[in-house]
C-alpha cells in the first residue's frame, strides 16, 4: 500500500512520519514551525547527497502583472544575496566538486545542490541562503533580462522546441498550464523588478516551502540545517502554521483546443506533433499509460519505430510521450521527417494508435513491464532522482510508493488495460502540429 503524506497534521510542527523502503533505505517526513515541510532519504551505502528547496509555484500560477516571474526568479536567485555574490554562490560548490542548479516548471519550483555527504552543511546553507535572501537588485535584473531572451532565442531557434510548445498551447489554449514555462520575448520585455519582487515575496514562504535531501543524510540533523538557515535567513519560524494545501486535481478545465497549427520555416525536415489531452498526474490508470507508451512509443522496438523508421524509413526521431500535470495533461505523439512525407507520418501515427486500440499481445505487455522495471531501478540510482522523488511525491501525489510497490502497479497492468485507454486516447480530438517548410 502507498504511504500516505498528509497535508494538514494533527499537530502542524513537529508532525512526524517514518516509512521503511526498498533495500534498507529509510524515508522520513516532518513538519517544522512555520509549516515547513522536511522529507529525508537515508540510503544506506551511498556517499553523495542531494539537497532540494522546493516552492509549490510554477509558470501556471502568474497574475498577468506577475507573467514571466517564475523563471526570471529562478535566474536571479543566483546573481547572489546579502551575504554572497554570485561568484561566491559558484564557488562555494566548485570548491567541493559539488554542483547546483535549478529548474522551472509549470507547477513548481526547485533550487537543489548535489555532494558529497560531509559537504551537505555547505549545500544546505547556500541553497537556504537563496531561497530567504536574494539580493533581486536592479542591474542584476537588467543584465538578466538579456540571458533570459537569448535563452527564448536559442529555444526559438529549435524546431522540435517550438514544435513541442506549440503543441501544449493548441492542446490547453486559454488556461494556464498552456502557457510556456519560461514566457515569451515579449513578457520577459515587459516585465518589471517590483512585479518580480512581489511574486517572490507572495511565494517564497515557509508554509510553502518543501525541502527534500536523500543519500547519506540524516534527518534529524537535516531538519536542524534548515531550521538555523531559515532563521538566519529572516524567515519566521514560529507558531502552529499549516503547509499550503496541494492543488486541487479536480478543477474545471476550461481550454479551447486548436486542432490544426502551421508554422513555416525554411528547414530541412518537418517537425510533426499529433494528440490531445492527456491524464491528470494522480490518475489511477498512471502505470497503463506508462505501459501503454512503452509500447506504442518508448523504445527502438516500439510500434512508432518499428513502423515508421524501420519499415518504412520516413523518420529518424519518433516516440510517444505524455506529460501529466494536477488536473489534466497532455499526450501526443512526435516525428521529424523529410517535409514531403509529413501527411503520410502523421496518418501513420493516427492509425498505430488506433491499432493500439484493438489489442496488444502478450510478448509486447511482457516487454513493455520489463522495459518500465529496468528503466525506474537505474533511474533512482542516484541521489538527485531520489530527492526529486521525494517532491513530487509531497506536492503531487500526497503519497509515496516503495519501488517494489511501483513496479507492481506496473506488473499489474493487463492487455485489456491498455487497449481501454488506448481507445479513449483514441477518441479524443486531436490536435496536429507541423513546424515546417510548407508544402
Amino acid at each position: 500500500m502507498p504511504h500516505d503524506l498528509p497535508l494538514v497534521p494533527t499537530s502542524a510542527a513537529g508532525a512526524h512520519l517514518t516509512v521503511e523502503q526498498d533495500q534498507g533505505a529509510i524515508i522520513q517526513r516532518s513538519v517544522l514551525p512555520g509549516g515547513v515541510r522536511v522529507l529525508t532519504e537515508h540510503i544506506p551505502g551511498m556517499r553523495s547527497a542531494t539537497f532540494g528547496a522546493w516552492v509549490g509555484v510554477g509558470s501556471r500560477d502568474e497574475t498577468p502583472e506577475h507573467a514571466g516571474s517564475t523563471h526570471f526568479l529562478e535566474h536571479l536567485l543566483f546573481k547572489g544575496t546579502q551575504r554572497r555574490t554570485a561568484l561566491d554562490i559558484a564557488e562555494a560548490f566548485d570548491r567541493v566538486g559539488g554542483e547546483s542548479n535549478a529548474l522551472t516548471g509549470k507547477e513548481y519550483t526547485c533550487y537543489y545542490a548535489r555532494t558529497i555527504d560531509t559537504d551537505l552543511p555547505l549545500a544546505v546553507d547556500v541553497i537556504l541562503d537563496m531561497v530567504t535572501s536574494a539580493r533581486l537588485d536592479q542591474a542584476d535584473f537588467d543584465m538578466e533580462r538579456g540571458v533570459i531572451l537569448e535563452e527564448l532565442a536559442m529555444a526559438e531557434d529549435d524546431p522540435g522546441d517550438v514544435a513541442h510548445e506549440r503543441f501544449t498551447e493548441a492542446v490547453l489554449g486559454g488556461h494556464p498550464l498552456g502557457r510556456p514555462i519560461g514566457g515569451t520575448a515579449d513578457i520577459i520585455r515587459a516585465v518589471g523588478r517590483d512585479a518580480v519582487r512581489e511574486h517572490y515575496r507572495d511565494h517564497y514562504v515557509p508554509e510553502g516551502l518543501i525541502i527534500t535531501a536523500a543519500g547519506n543524510v540524516s534527518h534529524e540533523m537535516v531538519c536542524t540545517l534548515v531550521a538555523d538557515a531559515l532563521v538566519a535567513g529572516g524567515w519566521d519560524l514560529t507558531g502552529e502554521v499549516a503547509p499550503l494545501a496541494r492543488r486541487d486535481t479536480r478543477a474545471r478545465v476550461d481550454a479551447t483546443l486548436d486542432p490544426q497549427v502551421r508554422i513555416v520555416r525554411d528547414l530541412e525536415q518537418c517537425h510533426v506533433l499529433l494528440g490531445s489531452q492527456g491524464f491528470r498526474a494522480t490518475d489511477e490508470r498512471r502505470s497503463t499509460l506508462a505501459v501503454a507508451n512503452a509500447i506504442l512509443g518508448g523504445g527502438m522496438s516500439s510500434r512508432l519505430f518499428q513502423e515508421v523508421r524501420e519499415k518504412r524509413g520516413l523518420a529518424y526521431s519518433v516516440y510517444s510521450f505524455g506529460a501529466p500535470n494536477a488536473e489534466t495533461g497532455i499526450w501526443g505523439m512526435y516525428a521529424a521527417c523529410n517535409p514531403a512525407n509529413a501527411a503520410e507520418v502523421e496518418a501513420l501515427l493516427a492509425s498505430e494508435l488506433e491499432r493500439l486500440a484493438q489489442g496488444v499481445t502478450e510478448e509486447e505487455l511482457l516487454k513493455a513491464k520489463g522495459q518500465i522495471a529496468g528503466t525506474t531501478v537505474l533511474r533512482l540510482e542516484d541521489s538527485y532522482s531520489r530527492m526529486s522523488r521525494l517532491g513530487k511525491a509531497e506536492l503531487v501525489f500526497g503519497e509515496l510508493w516503495s519501488i517494489g510497490e511501483s513496479l507492481d502497479q506496473v506488473r499489474a497492468v493487463t492487455a485489456d488495460d491498455v487497449a481501454s485507454l488506448a481507445a479513449e486516447l483514441a477518441s479524443r480530438e486531436r490536435v496536429s502540429v507541423r513546424v515546417g517548410p510548407a508544402i
